[in-house]
């Protein structure tokens, strides 16, 4: 124990750069693993919580192996954002919002533990489990805050991009409008066919096509919010060519979404085409978080050096 402090204590930027992406990679795993539990129909593959049946582990079945290396998965995230908030602490020039955001991000992945105990408990209603895809993304956004200053750290800090009003209507209205595209999409996943079981599955009981016609319609919001503030980053490409490829690599995350999602609603939710649904919205998400956070706090490389 003395010596890992000791190696925590004299931990470099460079390492705590390091520690900080395999931290934000594995916790955008706990998110894609979960929605594969899920949408393989292997929620209850260990119908109790902590344990799997009688014992701590599973002894048979593909829906309980699935449901316990979730579990196993996610302790990983919560362990790495235990570690990145200690040693947060002993990296000198670590900025004290970074500091919060890891302790944050530590805070809500532990909240995960008894959330999967609650969505066990309640049979898996959606809600719930909405709920613990949703914890899921809060966690993301928080590492990536903390990745992002790691990078300054390392790399030097450029001045803030754009005008101010740019700025706050990324994060005042962009994000929420993101936010917002993420929960239409998680409430009509929930509200039509469950795309992994044949079984009766317990589900919101909204009607799918209004669901998905408020779903839609966030989406057109948000990709037209979105190009606008690419607009705004063409205007200033030469002084930020870094933050036009990060938007660049939104755009195209949004358009593969959309043809994705036209082509798991025409084909009855296939489960295949729905995770690669969840996984292009975390990307989404994540990327419009980065894309936030980095106007007002630019890591240098992604400035005219």
């Amino acid at each position: 124990m003395e010596t890992a402090v000791a190696r925590v204590r004299t931990l470099s930027p460079t390492g705590f750069l390091r520690l900080t992406l395999a931290t934000s990679l594995a916790l955008f795993l706990v998110v894609t693993s979960g929605a594969f539990v899920r949408l393989t129909g292997s929620g209850l593959g260990c119908e109790n919580w902590p344990r799997c049946g009688d014992k701590p582990y599973p002894e048979q079945g593909y829906h309980a192996f699935v449901e316990f290396g979730n579990r196993m998965i996610a302790l990983v995230g919560i362990v790495l954002t235990l570690v990145t908030w200690l040693a947060s602490r002993r990296v000198d020039g670590v900025s004290r919002g970074a500091r919060l955001a890891a302790l944050g991000a530590f805070l809500v992945a532990a909240a995960q533990i008894p959330m999967g105990g609650v969505t066990i408990a309640l049979d898996l209603h959606p809600l719930a489990v909405m709920a613990h895809f949703l914890l899921g993304l809060a966690v993301v956004a928080l590492a990536l805050v903390v990745l992002l200053e790691a990078w300054i750290l390392v790399a030097g800090l450029a001045r803030p991009a754009g005008p101010r009003w740019l700025r706050q209507v990324a994060v005042w209205a962009g994000l929420p409008a993101c936010a917002a595209l993420v929960v239409t999409g998680a409430v009509a996943t929930a509200s039509g066919p469950h795309p992994g079981a044949d079984e009766g599955v317990e589900r919101l009981g909204l009607q799918i096509s209004d669901v998905v016609y408020v779903h839609v319609r966030v989406a057109a919001v948000f990709g037209i919010g979105a190009l606008g503030v690419g607009w705004c980053l063409w205007r200033i490409r030469r002084d930020y060519p870094g933050l036009l490829r990060l938007w660049a690599a939104l755009l195209a995350a949004l358009v593969a979404q959309a043809v994705v999602g036209e082509v798991q609603y025409r084909n009855a939710l296939p489960w295949g085409i729905v995770l690669v649904h969840v996984l292009l919205a975390a990307t989404i998400w994540a990327l419009a978080v980065g894309i936030a956070y980095a106007l007002w706090r630019p890591p240098a490389p992604l400035a005219r050096q």
